[in-house]
């Protein structure tokens, strides 16, 4: 892996390597994976309590998995 543009600032260079990035990935995508199972765990307990759907965590819930799912398929394609 080259180097990133972090790296190349002397105050920066020894804080932000190549471990340093690799945990940020994973730290977000371990996030996003977390707030994408809230949503669902909320939605399902407004569609079984309260007997109606909340479309705007719905929509909150489409777009997180629509967005996960597509970057999925672009690094496939293009990694």
């Amino acid at each position: 892996m080259s180097q990133s543009f972090l790296g190349k600032i002397p105050f920066l260079g020894k804080f932000a390597d190549e471990r340093f990035l690799e945990h940020r990935r994973r730290s977000t995508s371990a996030a996003g994976i977390g707030g994408c199972l809230t949503a669902g765990v909320l939605l399902e307990y407004h569609i079984f309590h309260d007997r109606m759907i909340n479309w705007e965590l719905f929509s909150v819930l489409i777009v997180m998995v629509t967005v996960k799912i597509g970057m999925m398929v672009w690094y496939r394609v293009n990694g």
